[in-house]
């Protein structure tokens, strides 16, 4: 099972012609809801590519008409919802406005997702097989113990270092680190990983090999159409080429990327195979407009790998 522990957004997008400024008001002609959180993208990804049934999401959601569209949507993309709960707090938004250059400026209001709790995590989805999946957008120390649970079962952990919290220090990512079996970073959080380490920052793949040089988990850095770069604590060293794509949009192409390489490697794949597919699921999905539009199915995954 492919276990993904974290955020779950509704996401609010409006085009304008320039973004506003401290007191100013823009008009925009609509809005669209796109489904977002890196959460809920990352189960997304895993579940269009993985064997139906193997990806379940836990993660909280207000007990509003926007937790239910997106408690929908990923049950429709075959996510096994059955441990999304409702919280007090709304569920968390984004809001996005984009001008006519292609600049956002975004505020994430995190609403329920402050609130998920370890003892959502069912028993049944905590064992040897299990491969869990976390990112920052949800408190830290309840998807550490989480992390710690799996670990503790003989489970598999991928982190996805982002965002980078503000102010997170040596001992926290050390204890992440230490339940960790594949670090995901793209260049800025690698570098602001490699700073909390006290490495001055090299380039991103002496930060990476860094990195996983500092403790028990593979690091692995991605950048964009170059594809990615994997070390482990031994020092080998995995490379991946991106697709040669013209891209539309890039938003979820590194959440595509995390959500693939857990389908893979839930599929059997060694970290060389599901590097690979990875990056080639992550550059697939930069050719539609929005986070989740073009992640793409298993179908398409094989087709582009050939």
């Amino acid at each position: 099972m492919i276990l993904v522990f974290g955020s779950i957004n509704m996401d609010l997008v409006a085009e304008v012609a320039t973004i506003p400024r401290p007191g100013e008001t823009v008009l925009s002609p609509s809005y669209a809801h796109l489904f977002g959180g890196k959460g809920a993208n990352q189960a997304v990804a895993a579940a269009r590519v993985a064997e139906p049934g193997l990806v379940a999401m836990v993660g909280c959601v207000g007990d509003d008409a926007f937790g239910r569209m997106c408690t929908a949507n990923l049950a429709a993309n075959g996510v096994d919802v059955s441990a999304v709960t409702p919280g007090e707090e709304p569920t968390g938004c984004a809001f996005i406005t984009v001008d006519v250059t292609g600049q956002n400026a975004i505020t994430v209001a995190s609403g329920a997702n402050l609130q998920p709790t370890a003892g959502a995590v069912p028993s049944e989805f905590v064992d040897t097989h299990t491969i869990g999946v976390f990112q920052m957008e949800v408190p830290f120390p309840t998807s550490l113990e989480v992390a710690r649970r799996l670990k503790a079962c003989g489970g598999r952990v991928i982190w996805n270092f982002a965002p980078v919290p503000p102010g997170f220090g040596r001992a926290e990512l050390d204890m992440l680190l230490d339940v960790t079996d594949l670090f995901v970073v793209n260049e800025i959080e690698a570098r602001s990983a490699a700073a909390i380490l006290g490495v001055d920052d090299q380039g991103l793949e002496a930060d990476a090999r860094n990195i996983a040089s500092s403790g028990k988990a593979t690091c692995i850095a991605t950048a964009g159409e170059r594809g990615a770069i994997a070390f482990t604590p031994a020092g080998e060293r995995y490379l991946a080429p991106a697709l040669a794509i013209r891209p539309i949009d890039t938003t979820g192409a590194g959440d595509t990327f995390v959500g693939v390489l857990a389908a893979s490697l839930g599929a059997g794949a060694e970290i060389a195979a599901a590097l690979n597919e990875a990056c080639i699921g992550g550059s697939l999905a930069c050719q539609a407009k929005g986070a989740q539009a073009g992640m793409p199915d298993g179908a398409a995954l094989r087709a582009a790998i050939g």
